[in-house]
């Protein structure tokens, strides 16, 4: 899929984002890409790649030669590009060796920890809370997104009639679900929901609730039941994502605590941001939390809502430039 993302006279960067096409894995190269743009005429290009029977499973060292064994249509071959940006397991294979396939002509930048050595790759971008260090890596606040002012406005015009309606305070609600670290039993998923219903009641407020792909059907649908007779719009995963949307809408946004996307996305709004308690504990989120209150975007949730103010974070903006001004030294335009 291309996609010129600035248009302009002059010859654009041919930008990759390559990914296994999870949404919340390609939305982070799409995010810094789209940064970009806002720097320097850049023509997109995404590359879904899967794997052909077990290697998708295989560690990376055993993928001896990986491009016959990827599916049709990943179609990852020459002529590569100027920036390959990847994120995600299923692209290592690939991206460790981009920089000999291209005979060093592509800058090879990749998404989160690798968890191999960085020196593979021009640049690696992961989360601070990672705590990965190296000349080549620029750790930054939780994750690429692609949240910006002026996409929050065009996406809640889209959804302006269903949404403008509804009773402050709007509370956006944002449920991720299992993960590594973390769970949500259905009794967690009830305590919850009572924790969002009462101030909500309390306040004569509304809400704008939306799953994401992790979460157990069952907790999805046990919220939804506690929830659906306030105020708002419960997204049932039909039709146009309200993501966006309400995220705009919103003036308080609570989220649940094993997502570095959503809770990203949420402090780049610059409101207030409530984190929810799920199952499960991580040291690695834990710093994470503790950075995002150091910085006045999110709180713990302690069942009332309450606002304050904080610079949004630009963290998307920050590693596009950095990536730029890699990109152009290596390159010798800068």
């Amino acid at each position: 899929m291309d996609v010129t993302v600035t248009d302009s006279t002059e010859t654009p960067l041919r930008v990759w984002v390559v990914s296994d096409g999870r949404t919340g894995i390609e939305n982070q190269g799409l995010g810094l890409v789209e940064a970009l743009g806002a720097l320097r005429p850049v023509e997109l290009t995404i590359k879904r790649v899967g794997w052909r029977g077990g290697l998708g499973a295989l560690p990376w060292w055993l993928n001896l030669a990986p491009l016959p064994g990827l599916t049709p249509g990943s179609d990852i071959a020459p002529p590569w590009p100027d920036i390959w940006i990847a994120a995600g397991r299923a692209t290592l294979p690939l991206s460790l060796r981009m920089r000999r396939w291209s005979k060093g002509q592509t800058f090879v930048v990749q998404l989160q920890d690798p968890r191999v050595p960085a020196g593979a790759f021009d640049l690696v971008i992961p989360p601070k809370h990672d705590r990965l260090q190296g000349d080549n890596v620029l750790p930054i606040i939780g994750a690429p997104h692609r949240v910006t002012p002026d996409r929050l406005a065009a996406d809640f015009a889209r959804f302006e009639n269903v949404l403008a309606p509804l009773p402050h305070p709007r509370v956006a609600v944002l449920i991720g679900g299992k993960s590594k670290a973390f769970g949500l039993s259905q009794e967690r998923a009830a305590a919850m929901a009572h924790e969002i219903e009462l101030p909500i009641l309390q306040e004569g407020g509304s809400v704008m609730v939306t799953f994401s792909r992790r979460t157990p059907e069952d907790a999805k649908a046990l919220i939804t039941a506690r929830l659906r007779h306030l105020p708002g719009m419960i997204w049932d995963g039909q039709g146009e994502n309200p993501y966006f949307a309400f995220l705009a809408a919103a003036d308080y946004v609570l989220v649940t605590e094993e997502s570095t996307n959503m809770t990203t996305e949420a402090a780049s709004t610059g409101k207030p941001v409530f984190i929810l308690k799920m199952e499960g504990e991580s040291l690695k989120f834990r710093l994470y939390h503790e950075e995002l209150e150091r910085l006045g975007a999110a709180r713990p949730f302690g069942g009332a809502f309450h606002s304050w103010t904080y610079e949004p974070l630009t963290e998307t903006a920050r590693a596009a430039a950095e990536l730029l001004r890699r990109y152009d030294a290596r390159t010798g335009n800068g």
